[in-house]
């Protein structure tokens, strides 16, 4: 069984894995959502391929920070909630074990995180009407 880029990269380099290995595997995964990219791409240029050494030296400088969110999202996110994640992503891949959040720290910065989307203004938000085809409403109604 492989184990994924996070698991394996701390495995060997620690040799074990700890409470502080799932916080540095968690900060992975969130630099993923940021970035919409892959722990490690080949198909990335050489300096990109691995996700954490490309973009962990952004992850603090806000006006580099943009650089490496996910195109995909169109500019379409809060700007401080970016921030807060990418600060959080940043502790959370310290080299240093012991200087890394716990998971109950990263689960309170992440709440009012959560919140703030939770509370998205009605204009908005977005609701789609699939319109069913007369034909199929005809067939349900001689079921």
């Amino acid at each position: 069984m492989s184990k994924s880029p996070k698991v394996r990269f701390y495995h060997i380099f620690y040799g074990h894995l700890t409470r502080r290995s799932d916080v540095y595997s968690f900060g992975v995964v969130l630099l993923e959502l940021l970035s919409g990219g892959k722990s490690l791409d080949k198909f990335r240029p050489a300096r990109e391929q691995n996700l954490t050494d490309w973009a962990l030296p952004l992850l603090k400088e806000k006006k580099k920070l943009l650089n490496i969110i996910d195109p995909k999202l169109e500019g379409d996110y809060p700007i401080k909630g970016v921030h807060k994640a990418a600060m959080l992503a940043y502790h959370c891949l310290n080299r240093n074990p012991k200087a890394r959040p716990l998971m109950r720290d990263i689960v309170a910065s992440l709440e009012p995180l959560q919140q703030a989307h939770n509370e998205v203004p009605i204009e908005k938000t977005l609701t789609i009407i699939n319109e069913v085809p007369e034909a199929d409403l005809n067939k349900k109604n001689a079921e």
